[in-house]
């Protein structure tokens, strides 16, 4: 596994090899050893999986505050996606500004989200599913998401949204007179 940074601090692309042959194709998901960040192993405590039937989805773009942050590895293992990660972090350089990635089954490559960026996606394909791994537990009272929407990001999703949950399209807007969340 190797990592690649980001513009954005502490978010990394995680490249795999990927061996294939006629039967198919194999690659290491994930090592405990392999992802040291600033010298600090991360552990991964919850995994979870994401499948979307339908081209166009949106979810997104969800977080948890402290003391419930984490950092999360999102993998898609099967189809493909547009995944982005948009910096919260009010102290950050690069606060209110989106990293996007194509993620498939055929790429094999992964995001390392760092706490404080909130994440979400778009299916490409119909019949995606992605596999979420989370340095913490969910933890419902820390949940924290702005619109995928946000004209402050103006995330360029790239097809047309066909499907979003009710939860993710009432996230309102932030006040355009505010510069910070």
């Amino acid at each position: 596994m190797e990592l690649t940074k980001t513009y954005i601090s502490g978010l990394f692309v995680v490249d795999t090899k990927i061996v294939s042959d006629e039967r198919g194709y194999f690659y290491r998901a994930w090592e405990s050893n392999s992802l040291l960040i600033d010298d600090e192993e991360i552990k991964f405590v919850q995994y979870n999986i994401s499948h979307n039937h339908t081209k166009g989805t949106v979810r997104g773009m969800h977080m948890q505050l402290s003391p419930f942050g984490e950092i999360k590895l999102v993998r898609c293992i099967k189809g493909k996606v547009y995944d982005v990660a948009v910096d919260l972090r009010v102290d950050s350089a690069t606060f209110m500004k989106f990293f996007g990635i194509e993620l498939s089954e055929d790429n094999g490559k992964a995001l390392l989200i760092p706490e404080g960026c909130a994440h979400g996606f778009q299916t490409m394909e119909n019949e995606t599913t992605l596999l979420y791994m989370h340095s913490n537990m969910y933890d419902s009272s820390s949940e924290f998401s702005i619109s995928y929407k946000e004209p402050k990001v103006n995330i360029q999703w790239p097809l047309e949204i066909t499907q979003i949950s009710d939860k993710d399209r009432s996230v309102l807007l932030l006040d355009p007179k505010n510069s910070t969340i």
